[in-house]
């Protein structure tokens, strides 16, 4: 009887202690992805212009690290936000902890160096050695090249300084401590050639993020198939938005023709667009139309060439309710 009694409480002992030790080794160890290199970005009128392109309408640094007016179709970054931070991602929009972009102005990063801003953007480490939870896309930007990301690190560093300061992001357990494992070291690459359309609309596509949002996921992993959408958004009110197939599949971008498909992000230029309010219950959208906009027509082009090479996947998705 006693031995009956003796064996299982043994397991359970050396369960707790693996349990233990797995929690102090990912406390300790992780993330493990180096330290941040030692660079200096040169800071040109010809690296700020690609990194304000960059910044503001492809990787959309300008669209997260602000404050958005979700009372506005689109949620637009409110005026003078842009680069302040504030934005946030929280368990209300289905996320597993309320995780806060943070301030980017020369008032926080000044004294970051660029390699430690480097390392940020495609390693996933901030300077205090904290893993970043991926809604900041440091996975895609780590497949960059080298030379965008500088370019994006000599924007910032002229941008001006904007006096916030967002609260810190806090993730749920588990995920806090699964978060840690997740960083990894950057595979960045050099920029395909414009006429290598396929090429070079892959890698835009990269840049602008489009699998997150697009491809459903759980806790920071893809478990949909890239691309198909279906990811839900919920919204503040109950209502819930999807994203969008964008294969070309006919239940997504299969009828869709390449002028139709720029033609529906040149829709939201602000020079012609002005957002309107939404209610409660009316169709909303976190896709930051207003942004995007403001893409090079030839990059638009080349992405939408990239999306409608890929497979077809059957995935008829209802946008909104």
């Amino acid at each position: 009887m006693r031995k009956a009694i003796k064996y299982p409480l043994y397991l359970l002992g050396f369960l707790v202690l693996l349990l233990l030790a797995t929690f102090i080794g990912i406390s300790v160890f992780f993330p493990n992805v180096g330290p941040p290199p030692v660079m200096t970005v040169e800071i040109t009128d010809a690296k700020v212009e690609r990194g304000h392109y960059l910044a503001h309408h492809v990787m959309l640094c300008m669209d997260c690290h602000a404050t958005r007016d979700w009372t506005l179709f689109a949620g637009p970054p409110i005026p003078g936000t842009e680069g302040g931070g504030g934005d946030v991602f929280d368990q209300e929009f289905g996320f597993p902890g309320r995780f806060v972009a943070p301030n980017i102005t020369p008032y926080k990063l000044a004294d970051w160096t660029d390699g430690e801003i480097f390392h940020a953007i495609t390693s996933g480490v901030n300077k205090d050695g904290r893993a970043l939870f991926p809604i900041m896309p440091w996975h895609l930007y780590s497949r960059l090249s080298e030379e965008d990301i500088r370019a994006v690190i000599a924007y910032l560093r002229i941008l001006s300084p904007i006096e916030s300061n967002p609260p810190a992001s806090k993730a749920d357990f588990p995920v806090s401590l699964i978060l840690k494992t997740m960083p990894e070291k950057p595979n960045l690459k050099p920029r395909p050639p414009r006429n290598n359309i396929i090429d070079y609309g892959r890698y835009m596509t990269t840049a602008s993020g489009c699998i997150d949002c697009h491809t459903r996921h759980e806790k920071g992993k893809f478990v949909g198939e890239p691309y198909a959408g279906g990811m839900e958004f919920k919204l503040p009110g109950g209502s819930v938005v999807r994203s969008a197939n964008l294969t070309p599949h006919e239940t997504g971008l299969g009828s869709w023709t390449r002028d139709q498909f720029v033609e529906r992000f040149k829709a939201y230029d602000v020079s012609t667009f002005t957002p309107f309010e939404v209610k409660p219950g009316e169709f909303q959208t976190i896709m930051p139309w207003s942004m995007y906009a403001g893409m090079e027509r030839y990059d638009l082009e080349a992405i939408y060439e990239y999306l409608t090479s890929l497979d077809p996947v059957d995935n008829p998705v209802v946008l909104f309710d």
